[in-house]
């Protein structure tokens, strides 16, 4: 997959993470066919790119 522009992404993190920094992803929804993922703790470093079919699989084992 090409690298994606994430510059303006909204991030969001689970409803579940606390604010003690603890070991959180962020995902930013509303892209078509994939989503990103980033960790909350490092945001500068690249995100990971998955397909939707993939995204969901894991969401759904979860």
């Amino acid at each position: 997959m090409a690298q994606q522009d994430l510059s303006k992404a909204t991030w969001i993190k689970s409803s579940y993470s606390g604010d003690n920094g603890g070991n959180c992803i962020e995902v930013a929804p509303g892209f078509v066919g994939w989503v990103p993922v980033r960790d909350s703790k490092a945001p500068e470093v690249p995100a990971v790119v998955f397909g939707r079919s993939a995204w969901d699989l894991f969401v759904r084992g979860v």
